[in-house]
């Protein structure tokens, strides 16, 4: 469903991507992992459109779409939420969600009804009449992807939607993600709750210093020495190998 090739960005002296490439299949849900400053952020602004690349591809099935703006890659079936969610708080719950729905529904009434049966699906029924600006984190995170679900993208670019949540919210995002994707759904999302990356997605990839180094599922990742080094440092995978032996 989508094939990101050899994507390479610099600012200036700095290297933020550097020839990285990853492949999301309709229906799976990916991760994309990786520590601070690793290049996350970068390739997914890239393959939604908001910068553009020095080199490389995006496809989307099989069409290219590297270089087009975030609103046509949205009306051909992918968008992206951001990690600061950032509602309209002087609207509603139902309204802000509207808002992605005017891309397919120029018609209020059709918006707000589509709204409404997304409001409901995420659990938000209750809320969809409370000003925005009153969520918790938790239901703004719910509500980010509530927009983009209401633009009837098939393909969920998600950045860090666990993040600032506890443990049981966590959870509750989880179910809301596997029951969107058994709706037909697709996801390639940057987290760093393990929790969540273990129980959603099946492979997962990381970056380190703007390059992929490793691919495979969260169990494999979690025990690759070049993984491991990423996270907690140089030597770091040899020492816990002498501590598992002592």
């Amino acid at each position: 469903m989508l094939e990101v090739r050899n994507l390479t960005k610099r600012f200036g002296g700095l290297v933020a991507l550097s020839d990285a490439s990853l492949d999301v299949p309709e229906g799976a849900i990916v991760g994309l992992l990786g520590p601070n400053g690793a290049g996350k952020t970068t390739c997914f602004t890239i393959i939604a459109g908001f910068t553009k690349a020095d080199t490389g591809s995006v496809r989307l099935n099989g069409q290219d779409i590297t270089g087009l703006p975030p609103h046509r890659i949205c009306a051909l079936g992918m968008v992206r939420t951001f990690q600061i969610v950032q509602p309209f708080a002087g609207l509603t719950v139902e309204e802000n969600i509207a808002v992605g729905a005017y891309l397919r529904h120029r018609d209020r009434r059709e918006a707000l009804a589509e709204a409404r049966r997304i409001g409901k699906q995420l659990g938000m029924a209750s809320l969809l009449d409370r000003p925005a600006a009153a969520l918790t984190i938790a239901g703004r995170k719910r509500l980010e992807i509530g927009r983009a679900l209401a633009t009837g993208a098939k393909l969920l670019l998600l950045d860090e939607v666990m993040a600032g949540l506890i443990p049981t919210e966590v959870s509750e995002i989880v179910e809301i993600i596997r029951k969107i994707r058994e709706d037909g759904h697709t996801f390639l999302m940057i987290e760093h709750v393990m929790q969540a990356v273990m129980s959603l997605a099946e492979t997962a990839y990381v970056l380190n210093y703007g390059k992929m180094i490793a691919q495979g599922t969260p169990q494999q990742l979690v025990q690759d020495p070049a993984v491991i080094e990423a996270y907690l440092g140089h030597g770091a995978a040899s020492r816990l190998q002498e501590t598992g032996r002592a």
